[in-house]
This record gives structure tokens, sequence and C-alpha cells, in this order.
């Protein structure tokens, strides 16, 4: 692995641990390369729907993270990223035991980055596609 990658990983990983609702959520990064990061998260009882379906704010919140994340990952560390716009089309309702985001960086920028993330449902051993999410992410200063 590549220091410049290491480096990466390690903001990236630091970053996450900061970040409060992913504790919430009970989510973790499962991977991390430049321009993509994936994280998971259980569905816990308490982030389900009327329906018994995981909730769309928890696959919402998962897409989004993951995205940033991966325009983080581009990032030089004097700059950090937020989201400027991003939308989900929900595709399937979130049947299982975890859901999985994978964020990408379509278009790298240094005003604007484009991102889209997928997020997969877990039910043993099949993956259902149940969102997909687009949007744009802002390099902003990073705070000290």
């Amino acid at each position: 692995m590549a220091h410049s990658d290491r480096i990466t990983i390690d903001r990236i990983t630091r970053s996450f641990a900061s970040q409060t609702m992913m504790q919430t959520l009970g989510a973790r990064l499962a991977g991390v390369s430049p321009g993509e990061v994936r994280i998971e998260a259980p569905i816990l009882p308490g982030l389900r729907q009327q329906q018994g379906f995981g909730h769309a704010g928890l696959t919402f919140s998962l897409g989004d993270s993951a995205a940033g994340y991966a325009a983080l990952s581009l990032m030089p560390p004097d700059r950090d990223v937020l989201t400027a716009e991003i939308k989900i089309n929900l595709l399937a309702p979130a049947v299982g035991d975890l859901l999985m985001a994978t964020g990408r960086v379509i278009k790298p920028g240094r005003r604007l980055m484009v991102v889209s993330a997928e997020v997969h449902a877990q039910q043993g051993d099949t993956l259902t596609l149940i969102a997909i999410l687009q949007g744009t992410m802002v390099p902003v200063a990073a705070r000290a």
C-alpha cells in the first residue's frame, strides 16, 4: 500500500470515528480507497419504519456519508467537503440484516465534486440494490 493511500485511509477513519450520527446508527467503515468508500450498518430495531423495513432515513444517511467520504478521499489535507445537494431513488424496501453503501466520485473538481452511492440490503447471501444517490459535494476549508 502506498504511503499516500495509508494517509487517506487514516484521515477517513479519524473523521468517520468523530461522526456521532454514524455511531448512533451502528455504522462502520468497510472499505476505503481513493474515490470510493464503503460503509455498512445493521438494520437495528430502532431504525425501522412502520412496516418493519429499514427506514429510508438510514438508507439516505449511509449513502450520503459514503459519497461524502469518497469525495474527501481525493481532497488535500487542508480541505474538507460538505454536501451541497443529493437526491435519492428508493428502488426496493430495505429488507435484511445489513445495509451496505458504496460511495464513488464521478467527477472530481476543485469547486464541485459529483458523487454517487449505491445502497444494498443483505439478507442471508442475497444482496438487493435498494437505492441510488447522486449529488454534489463542495470542498471547504478543513476545520482546525
